[in-house]
């Protein structure tokens, strides 16, 4: 059976990338680049060993981020990528591993599928390229004129990791050092092998810029929906709550706490979005230190906690059911209040108010309901 090591390349400043940190130790969902790419390689039951080419000034914070990962080995890389490379392959040569996958360290979301796919490829050629169509028209310019464009018959975009037969690619290294090429294909073509392609994967994205990073982010984020409903009847008093204001009515609310019914109905909506269970699992109405509370508390808590989990909220749609009080008047100070309490902006709230048409006990007027949808991205 062959045996086959990952070579990560990570020496790089990503000077394009900007930031106080090279890109590949750049946090992606509160998780380093680099530490999601071990991940990917050392979590892949054919990779046998793994060596990741460092910038020597980076030694103690990829000491760090490698905790967990005892087939992990760094190596200082060199001025250039293909130095890199080449000194990586001189630490594996003691080792001497029949196939190795080079691959870039801020490529982080390598699937298991792919890595698989460019061993597989080896089994008939001494050296394997991820490769993806091109699709975009391609133009060849002169400063900012087009000078003509080009065919994109017959072109791809060469993508990581690229496999290769251990020996082939070391012997190929040691003869071109110097060289400055681009890729670990383009060494091996130069020495004269065939590499051949396999399906690359449009999600395998490298990060070069802080836009690449932001996309990335973008699309690992998941989105949820929430509902919330509640009731409160009608008691004795001068006014009632909604939505953390104070509207003059002819009775009030009665409730453990506040008898807020539009923030208690959000409150449940942003709870709900992420599974998190319902006010009065946080706030039990048996518990007495809850009496008269503010339920502004209640949503700020509901929010605090979609937050600590990665959360942003997209949008808080507020519908309050009643015949009385109007809410029309109040609308935008609600809106407001919400967005305060929240610390979002305002376009992120919304508050409706709509009647029963005299029908069912807010028909009656013995109360008011809400419903609240809440959507959030995690």
């Amino acid at each position: 059976m062959s045996t086959c090591a990952a070579l990560i390349v990570a020496a790089g400043r990503g000077q394009r990338f900007g930031g106080n940190l090279p890109k590949q130790y750049a946090p992606l969902k509160g998780e380093r680049l680099l530490r999601r790419t071990l991940r990917a390689f050392c979590g892949h039951p054919a990779i046998n060993r793994v060596v990741v080419a460092i910038h020597p000034d980076d030694a103690g914070i990829f000491a760090e981020l490698a905790q967990g990962f005892p087939n992990v080995t760094a190596v200082n890389g060199g001025a250039t990528r293909q130095d890199s490379v080449r000194l990586g392959l001189e630490a594996l040569s003691s080792a001497a591993p029949d196939l190795v996958l080079i691959h870039d360290g801020a490529r982080p979301m390598v699937s298991a599928r792919l890595i698989a796919s460019v061993i597989e490829g080896l089994r008939a050629s001494d050296g394997i390229v991820p490769a993806v169509a091109v699709i975009d028209t391609l133009k060849r310019v002169s400063g900012r004129e087009i000078g003509e464009t080009v065919s994109r018959d017959n072109l791809v975009r060469a993508q990581t990791p690229q496999g290769f037969r251990f020996p082939i690619i070391l012997t190929a290294h040691r003869a071109l050092a110097g060289e400055a090429l681009t890729d670990d294909a383009a060494v091996m073509e130069r020495a004269g092998h065939r590499v051949a392609t396999v399906p690359g994967d449009e999600a395998n994205i490298k990060v070069t810029t802080m836009d690449d990073l932001a996309s990335l982010t973008a699309s690992l984020s998941e989105t949820r929906i929430g509902q919330g409903f509640d009731v409160h009847r009608f008691g004795p008093g001068d006014s009632v709550m909604l939505c953390g204001l104070k509207v003059p009515h002819t009775h009030g609310l009665v409730g453990h706490s506040d008898a807020d019914v539009a923030l208690h109905a959000a409150t449940d909506a942003i709870l709900g979005a992420f599974g998190a269970g319902d006010i009065g699992q946080h706030f039990p109405p048996s518990d007495e230190k809850w009496r008269g509370a503010s339920s502004d508390r209640f949503l700020r808590h509901a929010y605090e906690l979609l937050r600590e989990r990665g959360g942003v909220l997209t949008h808080l749609d507020l519908t309050i059911i009643c015949e009385r009080p109007k809410v029309g008047p109040h609308r935008a100070a609600m809106v407001s209040a919400i967005a305060r309490i929240l610390d979002v902006e305002e376009h992120r709230v919304s508050v409706k108010a709509t009647t029963t048409e005299g029908l069912g006990f807010t028909g009656r007027q013995e109360g008011i309901a809400a419903q609240a949808v809440a959507t959030v991205r995690l």
